[in-house]
């Protein structure tokens, strides 16, 4: 299973796909405070919405649609499943 995801970072956002959302965010935790890595410098670590997909293709796609959202149309798409921004938990 692919995932397609947002993780918060500051005043940005990090998307991308993995097939082991619990792994992913462990390694972003595991990087915090670490500057070699773009996940580290900025403490990307706090999932605040996921989509899942069985095919991985369609997944990335996906991933390139959110990519290219504006700020505000990933807010709104955030909003809808999470609408208090609360960590997700894996």
């Amino acid at each position: 299973m692919s995932i397609s995801l947002l993780i918060q970072v500051k005043l940005f956002f990090i998307t991308g796909v993995t097939n082991d959302i619990e792994v992913r965010i462990k390694q972003h935790y595991n990087n915090r405070g670490k500057k070699e890595t773009f996940a580290g410098k900025y403490y990307c670590y706090k999932l605040i919405y996921y989509e899942r997909y069985q095919d991985v293709n369609i997944a990335i796609e996906r991933e390139k649609e959110i990519k290219d959202l504006s700020r505000a149309k990933k807010e709104e798409l955030i909003a809808q499943e999470n609408p208090k921004w609360l960590t997700i938990e894996t």
